[in-house]
């Protein structure tokens, strides 16, 4: 997975250093599901309520403003990606990548 993602229509995505490094030790199935998450956000935005369990995320320590999230599979173990959205420059940044239990909103 590259760090930026190429815009494909009013939304850019990218990923943070980290979690670029977390999306590449993902099982392929996985990433391939992430994959699929990215090309709906540049599409359609960061509300993607049609993927499980997506909703904002209040902010913490760990987690940043304007900050949502949603599961890329659920089960054991579950897999969430979480996002931070820039509404005015139409940018996305994914900051994190990997299982529900290490989610920065668990802790």
């Amino acid at each position: 997975m590259a760090k930026s993602e190429k815009k494909k229509s009013g939304w850019e995505v990218g990923l943070t250093t980290s979690a670029t490094k977390m999306s590449n030790r993902m099982p392929e199935k996985i990433l391939d599901l992430l994959t699929a998450l990215i090309a709906d956000i540049q599409e359609s935005g960061p509300i993607q309520k049609e993927w499980p369990d997506f909703g904002p995320l209040k902010k913490s320590k760990r987690v940043p403003e304007n900050a949502y999230h949603c599961h890329l599979k659920n089960g054991r173990p579950t897999y969430v990606t979480c996002w931070q959205v820039n509404k005015e420059r139409k940018k996305i940044e994914v900051f994190y990548v990997g299982t529900h239990e290490n989610s920065p909103y668990q802790k």
